[in-house]
Formats: structure tokens, C-alpha cells, sequence
């Protein structure tokens, strides 16, 4: 079972799967963790984006260090959350404006709806995209950023620490319409650019990579050195610096990057550097998989999976994709495409019907949920 919070609700909605299956659990398959002392039920979304209770979350530390950074305050009995952060001291909203007027074809809540924030800090930039109706997954990618990730759901802002370092990150490949990093202090010149290869393959053909950090805006010595470094990996990998621009307000720049769409560029290369992945390398396999550093082709069938840029949101949501096959039957025993739309209509009569009407939930408490068989996401 996975962790839960302290009068979490879980609902399964296969009893007849779990019947059938004739599972012999052990007499002991985990155990039960104590609350923090002081801890109260959890503050409502949205006042729970701005402030969290003091002792549910056993790391203030983190408020010292990082308090006059606007990212955690210690008042009264709340931690408060002024939105800011390391790169956007006057608010998150602030900043997510200033990306959209950077590059217009963002278009967040739109073209842009599947965001990646690595080195997320409190998740304030994932908080606010919300505004923007952009759903943000807030990445800290170190064991001793557990805190943040703790910070980031307790104010009902979907979190996960994930080690970036010698195994692929938990996702397939392809799945993010744009991958953000401000100031989240990740060397991705190192080691032949491992990581930032990593972001690569996560990363949408024609998506954005958009990297606010002080080697895009600052002329210090260690600063110019990471940029040029910067400049001839991400040259090397075919992606595209399509702007920098400079935040006036905030004092800060962002640089964004546009991943290609097609193999030209990497057939045009004179070195092979960094090195096209194997054939039989699959792309989409994540758990447990060593990191690697090379880089996937891009589709060429027109049919496969991140071939073509998906239509936009909301129709997203009730749209096959264009990469289910007629030929494959789904879940409910029906060609792909039309299994798709078969579970969008079911979970909206489930939920609309059953879920917010008949179980006794008060949705209006509940805001992060773990979908234990999502298949479509329906």
C-alpha cells in the first residue's frame, strides 16, 4: 500500500478482480507510521497553496534556510508560502506570464497542458501553473530534497522525489509538453550530458525546454563557462534555442528550447555526439533502466506515438489519440480508439453519477489522488 495521508480514503472500484485473484498476502506486509505530534487535518485547497499547519510537516528547517528567498515562512502556527521562490521573488504568476509572453506558442492550459518541474523547490511554479489550467508534476531530484516533496503535498501540489542520477526517471518516453528547470542547480553539461539526455527522452518531439538559471543571465566566471558548455550540448543534440529573455521585475532570464521534430539534424551532424540509442533500446521502459547517454530518433510513422504534436486541451481529454491502433482491442474489448472514448464515457458517468453523489465523500477535502489502474486516465 502506498503511503497515505492521515484520514485518507481509498476506493477500489474492481472487487471483482481482487475475488478472483487468490492472493496470499504475508501476516505482516508493512506497518504504520505515527503522526507528527501536533498534527491536524490537513487545510482545504486552494487556502492549502498558501499556507500548511506547522506541525504537519516535521521539516522547518527549511523555512530558515530558504525564508529570504520567499519560498517558506514560519507565522504563527502556519508555514506560509508568499509564491515566490529563488527566480521569482514577486510570485510565481508573475513568472509563468513572463514565459508565456517570452514565447507565445506555449499557450499554456492549450498546447501546453503536461508539465515537468525539476528541481521544483515548494512547487509553487507547479501551484500557480494551475491558474494557467497547465498540470505540472514537481520533481525534486535528490534524497535530501525529501522535505520539499513533503511541503509540496501537504499544500495538495502533486510532488514526487525521484533520484536523478544512474537509472531513468519513472515515465515513459515522449510525455511532456515542456520540461522547466529554474535555478534547480542540475549539472546537465556533466557526464556527456546524461541528464539533460534524460529530459530529452521524457520530452515531446517539438516540446519546450525551458531553463531560467543564472548561467542564462549572469557573466560570472563559472556562469559563462556552464553556458558556453551548455550551448555546444544542446547545439549537439538538435534542440533549438528559440529565445532568451530577461525578467525585468524579477532580475532574472529564461532560456527556452525547442526539441526537434524530425531526424534531419541528427543525420546533418558532423560527430556523432552525443551517439543515437541502439534500435532495441526502448525508449518508453523506465523502471530500473540505466541512464544512457544517447538520444532516441523521432518518430517517422505517422501513427506512432510522438510522430505528430497532440490536439489541444480540453479536447485532449475526450480525443483518441491519433497513435491508438483500430487493429488492437482494448480493455473493454473494443478497437483501440473506440475503447478509449468507451472509458472517458465511463469514468465521466462514474464519477459525475456515483463517485460525487453516492459514497459519502466530501470531495471538496480531497485534492491529490493516487489512480492505482488509470489505463486511459479516464
Amino acid at each position: 500500500m502506498p503511503s497515505l495521508k492521515a484520514g485518507s480514503i481509498v476506493l477500489f472500484d474492481n472487487f471483482q478482480v481482487i475475488a478472483n485473484t487468490n492472493l496470499e498476502l504475508p501476516d505482516v506486509v508493512g506497518c504504520l507510521v505515527s503522526l507528527p505530534d501536533g498534527y491536524k487535518e490537513s487545510i482545504k485547497w486552494p487556502e492549502s497553496r498558501d499556507k500548511i499547519w506547522y506541525h504537519n510537516v516535521p521539516h522547518t528547517k527549511l523555512a530558515e534556510v530558504k525564508g529570504h528567498q520567499n519560498w517558506v515562512k514560519v507565522t504563527g502556527e502556519f508555514l506560509t508560502f508568499p509564491g515566490g521562490g529563488t527566480q521569482f521573488i514577486h510570485g510565481a504568476l508573475h513568472y509563468i506570464d513572463f514565459l508565456q509572453q517570452a514565447l507565445k506558442n506555449i499557450a499554456w492550459g492549450k498546447r501546453t497542458r503536461v508539465v515537468l518541474d525539476v528541481g521544483c523547490g515548494v512547487a509553487s511554479f507547479g501551484g500557480f501553473l494551475f491558474e494557467r489550467d497547465v498540470i505540472a508534476m514537481s520533481l525534486a531530484p535528490k534524497d535530501e530534497h525529501e522535505a520539499q516533496v513533503q511541503f509540496a503535498l501537504e499544500r495538495k501540489i502533486p510532488a514526487i522525489s525521484a533520484v536523478m542520477g544512474s537509472k531513468r526517471l519513472p515515465f515513459p518516453s515522449r510525455v511532456f509538453d515542456l520540461i522547466h528547470c529554474a535555478r534547480c542547480r542540475v549539472p546537465w553539461h556533466n557526464e556527456g550530458g546524461m541528464l539533460l539526455l534524460e529530459l530529452n527522452r521524457m520530452l515531446r518531439p517539438g516540446g519546450y525546454f525551458v531553463w531560467s538559471a543564472t548561467p542564462v543571465y549572469q557573466k560570472l566566471e563559472e556562469d559563462v563557462q556552464i553556458w558556453k558548455e551548455m550551448s555546444a550540448l544542446t547545439k549537439s543534440m538538435c534542440w533549438e534555442l528559440v529565445t532568451i529573455n530577461k525578467d525585468k521585475l524579477n532580475g532574472i532570464g529564461a532560456a527556452i528550447y525547442q526539441k526537434p521534430t524530425t531526424n534531419e539534424c541528427y543525420e546533418k551532424r558532423k560527430r556523432n555526439r552525443p551517439p543515437m540509442c541502439k534500435n532495441n533500446d526502448d525508449a518508453n521502459a523506465a523502471w530500473y533502466v540505466p541512464l544512457q547517454a544517447c538520444m532516441h530518433k523521432a518518430p517517422t510513422n505517422v501513427v506512432e506515438r510522438g510522430s505528430k504534436w497532440p490536439v489541444n486541451w480540453p479536447r485532449r481529454l475526450q480525443t483518441p489519440p491519433y497513435w491508438l491502433n483500430s487493429s488492437q482491442m482494448g480493455i473493454y474489448g473494443k478497437p483501440a480508439p473506440r475503447d478509449f472514448t468507451t472509458d472517458y464515457e465511463h469514468w465521466k458517468h462514474v464519477v459525475s453519477k456515483v463517485y460525487m453523489n453516492e459514497i459519502g465523500i466530501s470531495w471538496s477535502n480531497v485534492r491529490n489522488v493516487m489512480d492505482m489502474r488509470a489505463v486511459y486516465g479516464g
